[in-house]
């Protein structure tokens, strides 16, 4: 079935919705992440909130464009008091941002929305670098996410849901 303009609306509302979920999580982490081995991620988070905000500011923008209204409500933002599982929940969002972002590329050119996957295209180079920070914080490789969800690795190298 091909995918419809209203369609491609509602998936950039979710996506929208998760960028704000990110500024949330960004503002709120990067003020209670604690000690001195948090501190460079701490700073890099400040500037990933900035980042998500332009992002939902693109996104809202694409909405519009396609004649729907950008949604309001974020995604539940998840908290710790442990800095390196907050960080897993950041990289969790973000491979999972990534992974929507490919495929939102695929289905804005199967519209011939072609300008609409290039400020996608914008954003995802942002998200994948996003990706990159968080994993060197915690010390692992990026995960692959072009693998399913349960074929990424976890922080000790080992194949989720291989344990």
């Amino acid at each position: 079935m091909d995918l419809t303009r209203d369609q491609l609306i509602e998936h950039l509302n979710d996506d929208l919705a998760r960028e704000y979920q990110a500024v949330i999580a960004y503002v709120v982490y990067s003020q209670v992440i604690k000690g001195a081995a948090y501190m460079n991620i701490a700073q890099e988070l400040e500037v990933h909130a900035k980042e998500e905000l332009q992002h939902a500011l693109t996104i809202a923008r694409q909405i519009d464009y396609l004649g729907g209204m950008p949604t309001s409500a974020p995604k539940p933002v998840k908290t710790s008091e442990v800095a390196e599982v907050m960080l897993r929940f950041d990289l969790e969002n973000e491979n999972e941002t990534v992974r929507q972002y490919r495929e939102r590329v695929r289905q804005c050119e199967a519209l011939s929305e072609f300008a609409m996957a290039e400020h996608i295209r914008e954003i995802l180079v942002q998200e994948q670098g996003h990706q990159i920070d968080l994993a060197t914080a915690l010390g692992q490789d990026v995960p692959d996410v072009a693998a399913s969800p349960a074929k990424e690795t976890s922080g000790d190298g080992m194949r989720k849901g291989t344990r």
